[in-house]
């Protein structure tokens, strides 16, 4: 049986096409909604390839000590925040390069240390704990920013062509202990 040059290449394009489900990969788009348990929160974020790490818009972040351990305190700055204060722990302190237009010579640091948290996010079907560093984004479209370490964590492919190709979050909630 000899195969023509459309009907291989066509095979090709079959065989390569299914590689990234059978890799369980799941294809996202430049934007999806994305779900925060732990703050009873559901958002528009943007999926940046090109961002490390992920930032959630924050404002007013203060650290402190409880029970011997260094904590964050802070206010969402979206459109539906409450004004409750949030606490959660602190996971580390990111070091966040400084675009050519922030960089203060006067200063001298090429990099702005920024809280990070752990939070569940749900995108799509999928719920994964991602690192979130907190920053006021309150002047970009998105209040949440989606960098690559997490989306590595989601096996996440994105489709620069799509948004929110993963439709609403639809995991199930995650059960809050009893008390």
């Amino acid at each position: 049986m000899r195969f023509k040059p459309t009907a291989l290449l066509f095979l090709c394009i079959v065989l390569f096409s299914g590689a990234s489900t059978a890799a369980g990969k799941t294809v996202y788009g430049l934007n999806e909604y994305a779900r925060i348990d732990d703050l009873s929160l559901e958002l528009a974020a943007k999926l940046d390839t090109g961002a490390k790490t992920a930032s959630l818009s924050a404002r007013d972040i203060k650290r402190f000590k409880r029970d011997g351990e260094t904590w964050v305190r802070f206010y969402l700055a979206t459109d539906t925040a409450d004004s409750q204060p949030i606490e959660k722990p602190l996971a580390r302190i990111s070091k966040i390069k400084r675009r050519h237009g922030d960089y203060d010579p006067d200063e001298g640091k090429a990099y702005t240390a920024r809280p990070v948290i752990e939070l569940d996010v749900c995108m799509g079907r999928i719920r994964r704990t991602i690192e979130v560093n907190l920053t006021d984004r309150s002047a970009f479209q998105y209040p949440l920013l989606i960098g690559s370490d997490a989306l590595k964590r989601f096996g996440a492919l994105v489709d620069p062509s799509l948004k929110y190709a993963a439709g609403k979050p639809g995991c199930q909630p995650v059960a809050k202990p009893a008390e």
